[in-house]
């Protein structure tokens, strides 16, 4: 194998191989690339063979590990495009229900709050007038209690009882707490029907979105806030309604591109059709206590549509394709040579193996594409 100072140095850049060169050449056995060749009996020609030849501190140093070829559980799968989306159920907008002003803002996005947590304070002239009446009614309806059905007549003692109720109610449904109405009932503090009052977390989570501005007007209805707990979350993927039928409530569902292929389970089969796609939705639901998954990411969702069954298999992570065909690198000593296999079906990161390797073989799971890349390397140097 012959090459030049300048031809070596296009090919470390082209691959990328982050290691120190000297203005000497250096042949490729000291990446740890070897070649041999062995004979073509039939036809009395040479064939190339090329493998990587590693120690253990070798393996160790590059980040090449190894694991065992071992039979996993695999299942029958439907594969279908997703989206991530924040669990409805566990989530929650926040909105203001009479027209005001934002006064002041107490989190902002990002932010993980607690359920009762304040949110924003802001003052409405509608607020103020119910504030005031309640202090109102309140107050009649204590002095006609004071002075007894005796007293007054039976219309006007049930008069002021509805009228105080109603007025609480009316503080309450605009949002304030029942703390805070009784608080201005029983004060003498004028300033506490002035009209500003908070809104606060209905659940715990975190603020996903808070598209306002302190000094903003905001009508009675128009969203705020809007708080998820991204502990758990949704993925929802559309199937043509043959293979919908398919799946039930309860079966599990992999994400298989994510780090780890997460797992989860199916949680709702819908019965409409889509008119547009005319597809059927599948939504799963998934851990995310890791925050690995945020709403409007797109993923591929593996669901399980038979029964499970032991295959011989390997992380799909070991598989890669070389000169045309889906190789593993097998360990031979120190000697990593990519072999041939043939594949059957994946799920939850395992590939099953129908030919090329045996129980207990060990093979490389990672640092693919730097073995790959030497061996490419070693076979563009011997054509030139």
């Amino acid at each position: 194998m012959k090459m030049n100072n300048l031809n070596y140095k296009a090919l470390m850049i082209f691959f990328g191989l982050s290691a120190v060169i000297s203005l000497n050449i250096i042949p490729f056995t000291n990446f740890g690339v070897a070649l041999a060749q062995e004979e073509d009996h039939e036809e009395g020609e040479e064939e190339e063979i090329t493998f990587v030849t590693m120690s253990e501190q070798e393996r160790q140093e590059n980040g090449v590990d190894l694991t065992l070829v071992s039979e996993q559980v695999l299942t029958e799968t439907i594969n279908a495009p997703g989206e991530v989306r924040e669990n409805s159920y566990t989530s929650s907008q926040i909105v203001s229900r009479i027209s005001g002003q934002i006064i002041e803002r107490h989190v902002i996005m990002g932010d993980i709050v607690s359920q009762g947590q304040k949110l924003v304070t802001i003052s409405s002239v509608e607020m103020a007038e119910a504030q005031g009446n309640l202090r109102l009614a309140q107050r009649e309806w204590q002095r006609v209690q004071n002075l007894g059905s005796d007293v007054v007549s039976g219309q006007r003692y049930i008069e002021a009882q509805i009228q105080a109720q109603q007025a609480m109610a009316r503080v309450l449904a605009f949002g304030m707490t029942e703390a805070q109405a009784e608080e201005i009932i029983n004060s003498e503090d004028a300033s506490l029907t002035s009209g500003l009052y908070e809104l606060y977390a209905m659940k715990s989570g975190t603020v996903i979105q808070d598209d306002f501005v302190v000094g903003q007007f905001v009508e009675a209805g128009e969203l705020l806030m809007k708080i998820a707990n991204e502990e758990s979350i949704w993925v929802e993927a559309q199937l043509p309604p043959n293979k919908a039928t398919d799946i039930e409530v309860g079966s599990i569902a992999v994400l298989e591109e994510t780090e780890d292929h997460i797992q989860g389970n199916v949680i709702q089969v819908h019965h409409i059709v889509n008119e547009e796609s005319r597809t059927i939705g599948i939504r799963a639901v998934f851990d995310n206590k890791l925050d690995s998954l945020h709403p409007g990411e797109f993923v591929n969702i593996a669901i399980q549509t038979g029964e499970s069954s032991q295959a011989l298999a390997v992380p799909q992570e070991s598989l890669t394709i070389l000169y045309g065909e889906e190789v593993v690198f097998k360990l031979e000593g120190e000697e990593l040579h990519p072999v041939a296999v043939q594949t059957g079906r994946s799920l939850g990161g395992w590939t099953e193996i129908l030919s090329g390797l045996r129980l207990g073989d060990q093979i490389v799971s990672s640092q693919i594409f730097l073995l790959k890349s030497l061996i490419l390397k070693s076979k563009i140097g011997d054509d030139d």
